[in-house]
């Protein structure tokens, strides 16, 4: 028997796990696997020390909860901090279990991966210093802009149509704290990101008052809880969960905990109650691409 490559092995192995369903890989393993972002705003953050907190974490763990209740035992709840880059393909091989990051629900991830019903509608913006006098995209020209590596947001500023003659140089973080330490350091003059990965990163900055955002929202999109793909019974009960929150009202507060009251490890407070989107999004429950957002 031919030896394989440790690449290949690994893709192969990944492909059968991923194959499996969710409820009986869980069931057999006793553990499941959540993906985290260490900067992703209040969706999902870490405390160091292996701990992560957020809006999107608080949703996974109570699906969690009720997947304990599905396969009749407590479980063994990992966490894996995953990348722009390396979530969709992690999910894909069955490394991860459930994202719970701050992914953007769209047409082309629809393709590999599944999301549960839309927890969250964001706005992607332009974060500056606040002295900067950085007020449009058109001010951008010939300027530095940081994005993260493996996100859409650059994509979208370059089509929208008041970037139309608007020449400037992309620079890339590894993550989202990567990217705001180069406005930071000031070798990015904007940084354009989802509106409240932009508000956490400068409220838990060294001087949060020295930063802005400011210009035209560049797109509107539903960020969502990722999972394996053809998982119908898994889906199915993290749905469940989440219509089961907003009816009850628990999703609300759930926000609120997040994004309005302090929120550890500083007690400082994004201050970004929910948005209008988001909130129509709860009371018309959907796991419909960001192209559908984009229609007139």
């Amino acid at each position: 028997m031919k030896k394989i490559g440790l690449a290949l092995a690994i893709s192969l192995l990944g492909g059968l796990t991923a194959q499996a369903d969710t409820l009986e890989k869980v069931k057999a393993s006793g553990t499941i696997t959540m993906g985290v972002r260490d900067s992703s705003g209040a969706l999902s953050y870490t405390l160091g020390e292996g701990k992560y907190a957020g809006f999107h974490v608080e949703v996974c763990q109570r699906i969690v909860a009720n997947l304990e209740k599905a396969v009749g035992k407590k479980l063994e709840v990992k966490s894996l901090a995953v990348t722009s880059q390396n979530r969709i393909p992690l999910v894909q091989n069955g490394t991860v279990d459930i994202e719970c990051g701050s992914t953007t629900n769209n047409a082309t991830r629809q393709k590999d991966v599944s999301f549960v019903l839309t927890t969250y509608v964001e706005e992607v913006r332009i974060a500056v210093k606040a002295n900067s006098g950085i007020t449009s995209i058109a001010q951008l020209k010939d300027r530095n802009v940081a994005t993260t590596t493996g996100t859409t947001s650059v994509q979208l500023l370059r089509k929208h149509e008041r970037a139309n003659g608007i020449d400037f140089k992309e620079v890339f973080g590894k993550d989202h704290a990567d990217s705001f330490l180069l406005l930071e350091s000031g070798r990015a003059d904007a940084f354009v990101m989802d509106g409240q990965i932009l508000a956490g990163n400068i409220a838990t900055s060294k001087a949060p008052a020295d930063y802005k955002i400011v210009g035209e929202v560049l797109s509107v999109e539903p960020i969502a809880i990722m999972m394996r793909k053809d998982d119908a019974g898994f889906k199915k009960l993290a749905d469940d969960t989440v219509r089961d929150l907003v009816k009850t009202g628990e999703m609300a507060k759930i926000y609120d905990k997040w994004f309005v009251q302090p929120i550890p490890p500083k007690n400082t407070r994004v201050g970004l109650p929910a948005s209008d989107a988001t909130k129509t999004a709860w009371a018309n429950l959907n796991d419909k691409p960001a192209e559908d957002y984009a229609k007139k």
